[in-house]
């Protein structure tokens, strides 16, 4: 009996181990890019036909399974993340259910792209949250945007669907889909030294390994389930999450970058302190990815405005810059957004803008 508990009391505290163990959750979802291809018998020409048809999802309404490239008709798709996509008619979903923790922050990634050019939106949810995210902004030429949804899972199992809300009226039209992956993000704290969380970004959302545009935060993204923990993404526009692989990063592996100009902005609420002073410094660049001429970085802070200038000529440069400011309230926002619109020299269909990395606040004497 004593050999028995001994046994039991050692399986536990093994299986304990290896559930403590385990890494956070990260890379595609099961035919995550759609290249399990649906059976025969389950299509009509590039239709999907019944809610199984496409293996590992569900689906309603009218749904295909399109090749990238040239299609029937004359019309392009452009597929930037492997050879298949799926293509949402008017009031379409496409959906799968995930198993995560409850209580835990998530990130999902997708390669999306309109097909027409007409206002198109793409809906993403995961009970109770939704987000409309509006297509008609290329931010790059190629097709190949990828964007970010951020949610907070409410149970060990929910559901993730795409849908197209049917704002355009052409049958013909309707969002492209062609890669879905999800990360668990880890929240961020302050530190003694820092009262900026995740100020330099390292914590952010899964980046396909085939992409080389970057990731695009949606608008109106509160901290509570950015994608961007720690931080709100309170444009109009995305701003774009960049790694230090396909972009110049200032420090670490990933940085942030302006590309809508005033429509491209991010903020955060730190803990401060009433009528104590303090120092918010940054660092702003260019990620050597074409994107010359005059940048202009404005950073906000209690009272305090600073207008960063910053001319690039694309070889990554890089300033660090700061400002004093008195805290008015016990909490206090700090917002930066881009003063310019700015397109890539080489590819004026591309957005792009400033970098900012590096983002502290500390207390000061007066």
């Amino acid at each position: 009996m004593t050999h028995f508990l001994s046994l039991l009391f050692t399986l536990t505290i093994i299986s304990t181990y290896v559930f403590a163990a385990q890494p956070p959750l990260e890379g595609l979802l099961p035919n995550g890019n759609f290249e399990e291809p649906p059976k025969p018998t389950d299509m009509k020409k590039t239709v999907l036909i019944g809610k199984h048809a496409l293996p590992k999802w569900e689906i309603t309404g009218l749904v295909e399974y399109i090749h990238g490239g040239p299609q029937p008709g004359g019309m392009y798709f452009p597929v930037a993340h492997g050879v298949h996509a799926v293509r949402l008619g008017n009031e379409a979903t496409v959906s799968q259910t995930l198993s995560v923790k409850p209580g835990s922050l998530y990130a999902v990634t997708f390669g999306a792209s309109r097909t027409c050019a007409q206002e198109e939106v793409l809906r993403v949810s995961v009970p109770p949250q939704s987000g409309d995210l509006p297509l008609q902004t290329l931010y790059s030429s190629d097709g190949g945007d990828v964007y970010a949804y951020g949610f907070r899972a409410n149970s060990s199992s929910v559901k993730l669907t795409f849908h197209n809300p049917g704002v355009q009226e052409d049958p013909q039209c309707g969002p492209l889909i062609d890669a879905v992956a999800i990360k668990e993000l880890l929240p961020p704290r302050p530190t003694r030294f820092n009262l900026v969380k995740n100020g330099g970004f390292e914590e952010g959302p899964h980046r396909l390994f085939n992409s080389s545009n970057g990731v695009l935060l949606p608008p109106r993204q509160e901290d509570i389930t950015s994608p961007l923990p720690g931080w709100i993404i309170e444009s109009l526009k995305a701003v774009k999450f960049i790694d230090n692989k396909h972009f110049n990063v200032p420090s670490g592996v990933a940085a942030i970058e302006l590309v809508a100009g005033r429509e491209s902005a991010i903020a955060q609420i730190i803990r401060t302190v009433p009528n104590k002073m303090y120092m918010l410094s940054f660092v702003i660049g260019d990620a050597k990815n074409g994107c010359h001429g005059d940048m202009m970085v404005e950073a906000f802070a209690a009272k305090e405005t600073l207008k960063a200038p910053f001319k690039s000529v694309g070889q990554g440069k890089s300033k660090t810059v700061s400002l004093k400011f008195k805290a008015i309230s016990a909490r206090t926002r700090v917002t930066f957004y881009s003063s310019y619109y700015h397109t890539r020299a080489d590819d004026f269909g591309s957005l792009c803008g400033p970098v900012i990395d590096e983002v502290k606040v500390s207390s000061v004497r007066a």
